[in-house]
């Protein structure tokens, strides 16, 4: 309620200004409100579970600011991604474009430094980054962990990644779905992808999944990367497991940059997109061994039996039988216990110890609509 009210304040006093300096102050202002106001505000935790021995952190890590398109204060948005959950984020405004340039000094590093004290009060790590912006094909990347941001602002594409891969940066090509009517890989992506200076791929960017772009992370061992792209304020206040904000899960060593930036390289990661988490198999699968809890059965009838299942992440499990047993669909609800129900084939008495039962996570996807394969294993005795 007092968001909107201050919404609506600076709505109005908009409406009364005729300068384009006078409402770039406003926004300003209105940034600095949000931001005193953030700390009344409480943080929604995201509950996914450590997998393999490593942390797992939620990341998002393409983000705009006024200091290129975007439409908010950098410190706004470590206020934002504090209050949706996150652990760690990157500012990527574009090197080429900015639209505020007059009212904004170019200074393509000046975002992050601004954000920096912000993210330590707010225990959040904070990546230095920047974007490419060309015109697609190729189209945009981004580049992050960098040292000099500045020194990226170089007329040729190549040229400009060259110099990000010196500075060890982490590139990736963002949202290749964007313009459909170019949509594909060309000989700039085959230069950087042969040259090793190109580490990953959005396979999410905002509200938007890119199959192809799954498929070539699976075929060239590139990272899956899922990121919000976000320019205007975030409005998210209360999130659910299909209303969020899209993220890249990085299983790190430890809670660092440094960790984050090897994990990256490495390819740990998985994307959590709308009622999706869309990844390599050996991490869905663990991720899935790791949230779901099988009891015991509780009730026993004749050759029925009924079990609980409870579902510890933020993800709804959305399951489709694959064996002979069990129900055809099952969803394990999010932060919830489920009750299966299901005939085991023989008297309790005269039962195997432990009986499996087949199936699809139809939701969890190690490929372009291909869901993975898991199995419930109910111990009778």
């Amino acid at each position: 309620m007092l968001r909107r009210k201050i919404e609506i304040f600076v709505e109005e006093r908009i409406m009364k200004m005729k300068t384009r300096q006078r409402i770039i102050l406003s926004i300003l202002l209105v940034n600095l409100l949000f931001a005193a106001f953030a700390f009344g505000q409480s943080r929604r935790e995201i509950n996914f579970p450590d997998i393999m021995g490593y942390k797992t952190l939620k990341c998002d890590l393409h983000m705009h600011t006024v200091f290129s398109d975007g439409s908010v204060w950098p410190p706004v948005r470590v206020d934002e991604a504090w209050r949706e959950g996150l652990d760690v984020i990157s500012i990527t405004d574009h090197i080429e474009y900015q639209p505020y340039k007059q009212d904004v000094p170019t200074n393509h590093g000046r975002s992050h430094e601004i954000a920096v004290s912000r993210a330590r009060e707010t225990n959040l790590l904070l990546i230095r980054g920047a974007e490419f912006t060309r015109e697609t094909p190729p189209g945009h990347f981004n580049a992050i962990f960098l040292k000099d941001v500045n020194s990226l602002a170089v007329e040729d594409l190549i040229e400009g990644i060259k110099i990000a891969n010196k500075q060890n940066a982490f590139v990736f090509w963002n949202h290749p779905g964007w313009k459909p009517e170019h949509k594909g890989w060309f000989d700039t992506h085959t230069t950087l992808y042969e040259n090793k200076w190109m580490h990953g791929i959005e396979v999410v960017n905002g509200g938007s999944y890119y199959p192809e772009a799954h498929q070539w992370c699976l075929e060239k061992n590139l990272t899956m990367m899922g990121n919000t792209d976000i320019h205007q304020p975030a409005t998210l206040l209360e999130t659910s497991p299909g209303n969020h904000r899209s993220m890249t899960l990085v299983f790190a060593r430890e809670r660092s940059i440094d960790a984050v930036k090897e994990a990256l390289v490495e390819g740990r990661t998985t994307v959590w997109f709308k009622d999706r988490l869309i990844g390599r198999k050996k991490y869905l699968d663990a991720i899935f061994k790791e949230s779901v809890e099988i009891g015991k059965p509780y009730n026993k009838y004749r050759e029925t039996i009924w079990v609980e299942i409870k579902n510890n992440s933020d993800i709804d499990i959305d399951l489709e039988r694959a064996g002979t047993q069990g129900p055809r669909q099952l969803t394990l609800a999010a932060n919830a216990t489920t009750i299966l129900k299901t005939g085991i084939g023989a008297k309790a008495d005269e039962a195997p110890a432990q009986i499996e039962l087949s199936y699809i996570a139809r939701n969890f996807l190690i490929a372009p609509d291909k869901g993975l394969p898991v199995t419930l294993t109910i111990r009778l005795k």
